[in-house]
């Protein structure tokens, strides 16, 4: 295709991209109106399933596809950050210098520590019932595990968090969602449907089918992919330094 043609392609497809946006925005509802179409109607479909939280409701049920496609392109970078940051011939490891850091704020992080990890996965737990979830608590937890780093060494970070155990952490707790999502259509509805278990007791930990399941999938997804990928770039920055060597 020679460039004439691609700009024209260009052109066309983003004029018609553009159209309907402008179509979707006019048929909007007013700002701060009292009719909220969409909102309404997420609001009734977790309450007849009985979700607590609609966020978890919208994520893991109404739009559970939606969601497997946003883990599908975390678990792709966590994939090319593995392979991209593998160590090279030219590339030798050094042992880790220990870090410098104040004797404050080496007991604050000691002391945190256990808190945030403890708070990352009771929102990962609590996600359909309150504010928060999977992508969040995972965050939080993995997070959590890196004030080792700040409150002892690197070494002590290492012995906490097996890089290997999470990268199968990572991929079991993707295959988790797509498992739950097969089952289903087994049991004789859709992929990704909620149909697989009762909805439970409202407001309760096991209300709401499969949201649950799917929200502890994405939970442990989350926190293994970002443990992953900090391992990685810190031992770029820690252990891995250029030059011949073994």
């Amino acid at each position: 295709m020679n460039p004439r043609a691609r700009l024209w392609l260009v052109v066309l497809g983003g004029g018609g991209l553009a159209a309907l946006l402008v179509a979707a925005c006019l048929r909007l509802p007013a700002f701060g109106g009292p009719w909220h179409p969409y909102g309404d109607r997420a609001v009734r479909a977790a309450l007849a399933r009985h979700i607590a939280n609609t966020i978890a409701s919208v994520n893991f049920d109404q739009r559970a596809f939606d969601t497997m496609g946003e883990m599908t392109i975390l678990f792709a970078a966590v994939l090319g950050c593995v392979v991209l940051l593998r160590q090279a011939r030219d590339e030798h490891r050094d042992p880790p210098e220990p870090c410098e850091v104040a004797a404050p704020v080496r007991r604050y992080a000691l002391v945190v520590l256990p808190i945030a990890l403890v708070t990352g996965l009771y929102v990962i737990a609590h996600g359909q019932l309150s504010p928060g979830g999977g992508f969040q608590g995972g965050v939080v937890a993995a997070t959590a595990l890196h004030l080792m780093y700040l409150g002892a060494d690197y070494a002590a970070l290492e012995r906490i968090r097996p890089v290997e155990a999470f990268e199968i952490g990572d991929a079991l707790s993707a295959s988790a969602y797509l498992v739950l999502g097969f089952a289903g259509v087994l049991a004789g509805g859709a992929f990704l449907a909620n149909t697989l278990l009762p909805y439970g007791t409202f407001n309760t930990l096991s209300s709401g089918g499969t949201v649950p399941l799917l929200n502890a999938a994405i939970g442990m997804e989350v926190a293994s992919a970002v443990v992953v990928l900090l391992a990685r770039f810190l031992d770029q920055a820690v252990e891995i330094e250029e030059g011949s060597g073994s």
